[in-house]
């Protein structure tokens, strides 16, 4: 995946985006279109829990285009943070839309598969209905609510799942320490998904940039499926066959249960993406092929650890 070519005459010239300093906020301004005036704020520039604040830079940069990616992520610790947790991902994301909607400005708003139950055997649909099961799920699904009802559903509200990026935290590279420090590893074989590169999330939001009367909720990941466990053995292989790990080590299929986490999570929580493909007018890349790409351009910076 290159630049993306998405930028077309509709494509805003103005765009702010919010949480620019995380995994999706850096991708998008890596692969913003060329002609674009990006205006990207991290969480010290932009407290959107903060409505004044809000409207104060919404009112100084006169954005065509707000692209919302700040948010709380820490599933876990939401457990304990529930109020934070609402804070950013609900109460964050309703003022942003408030001040678009009466701006008349576009926003694009970032959501995840959390807000499914992960219990049903095929992959959800946009519409299907939600059942969060941890705090960060319930949180997202009213920062939707709260999005929708302020911009009467003219906001387009993008899900995605599992994403990692060859910049912050993510598992990723959290496997790739393990690996180096570990003996052997468990990871959890009983939780599936679709890991995503954060690079085409970024190139489908663009996409979708340029398509103006474009709203609602849309799914967006990398094509297939997989556990965490298979993710993990995929990060290896991958790895070991790009000459950065000397060696393999033994990485054993565990079930929830034998990992136990504050959060409950998903069991089998794919998104189907059938609907955006069509309207985009082309597929994503399997995750396997995704990974292997985002791997290479880590490369350099793993030779030098």
């Amino acid at each position: 995946m290159g630049k993306n070519p998405a930028c077309l005459e509709q494509t805003p010239s103005r765009i702010l985006i919010t949480g620019a300093n995380g995994q999706l906020g850096w991708e998008l301004q890596r692969t913003a279109p060329e002609g674009c005036h990006l205006i990207p704020l991290g969480s010290q520039a932009l407290d959107i829990t903060d409505e004044s604040a809000v409207i104060k830079c919404i009112k100084k940069h006169q954005p065509e285009l707000v692209i919302n990616t700040a948010a709380y992520t820490a599933v876990d610790r939401a457990e304990e943070e529930k109020e934070k947790a609402y804070a950013i991902n609900a109460e964050g994301a309703a003022n942003i839309a408030r001040v678009c909607a009466a701006s008349n400005i576009r926003l694009i708003h970032l959501s995840t598969d959390f807000v499914f139950d992960g219990e049903q055997d095929t992959p959800y649909r946009p519409y299907d209905p939600p059942n969060p099961q941890n705090v960060y799920g319930a949180s997202k699904l009213e920062g939707e609510r709260l999005v929708n009802e302020a911009t009467e559903e003219k906001a387009l509200i993008l899900r995605t799942a599992w994403v990692y990026s060859s910049h912050g935290n993510n598992f990723v590279k959290t496997m790739l320490k393990l690996m180096g420090e570990r003996e052997q590893l468990g990871v959890v074989e009983d939780q599936i998904g679709t890991p995503s590169w954060g690079k085409g999330i970024a190139q489908a939001i663009w996409a979708f940039s340029s398509r103006p009367m474009a709203k609602g909720i849309v799914h967006w990941t990398d094509a297939g499926e997989a556990s965490w466990h298979e993710f993990a053995v995929a990060i290896q292989e991958e790895v070991y066959a790009l000459g950065l790990l000397d060696n393999k080590i033994p990485i054993k299929a565990i079930s929830t249960k034998d990992y136990p986490t504050p959060a409950r999570r998903p069991a089998h929580c794919v998104l189907d993406k059938t609907e955006t493909w069509e309207l985009l007018g082309y597929n994503a890349s399997h995750w396997r092929q995704s990974l292997k790409q985002m791997l290479v351009e880590l490369k350099p910076e793993l030779k030098n650890d």
